[in-house]
């Protein structure tokens, strides 16, 4: 078997990974195999890089996957961690594009937080863009108070 890919170790088109082509889904299930031993070896490798270099007073981590990524958030940073989660109706996300893919979409990688968090948010995203704004705007306030 071959090394499953990441972007940089193995010469992929970072930006065709970003959308949801083809050329993604060809390679998605080496890559989350990729991120498991990874993180088998190493839990808070993505997490470090994720703030490597980071000065700002607030930072958004954004697509996080699993509780070893939150509680490595709340360990390192206690109280100051705000979760955020987005969540769109199965029927929304089919009107995206969206398809189930078992053995995907059913993995840690896809829904390891479905269970086991408290966010202390949750953005609801089903197109309504003033719904949205308003919910975004909700957060945002409560972060500028926080400061």
């Amino acid at each position: 078997p071959t090394d499953p890919p990441s972007p940089q170790e193995h010469g992929l088109d970072f930006q065709r990974l970003l959308d949801a082509s083809t050329y993604k889904e060809t390679f998605r299930q080496d890559m989350i195999r990729w991120g498991e031993e990874k993180r088998r070896t190493d839990p808070g490798f993505f997490c470090r890089a994720a703030v490597e270099g980071a000065l700002q007073p607030v930072w958004v981590v954004s697509d996080t996957r699993r509780l070893s990524d939150v509680e490595w958030f709340r360990d390192a940073y206690g109280d100051v961690v705000q979760t955020v989660r987005v969540v769109a109706a199965e029927e929304t996300r089919k009107r995206r594009n969206w398809v189930f893919v078992t053995g995907v979409d059913d993995a840690e990688s896809e829904c390891g937080l479905d269970q086991g968090v408290a966010f202390d948010w949750v953005i609801t995203n089903d197109g309504d863009e003033v719904a949205l704004g308003e919910q975004l705007e909700m957060l945002v306030q409560s972060l500028h108070r926080s400061l």
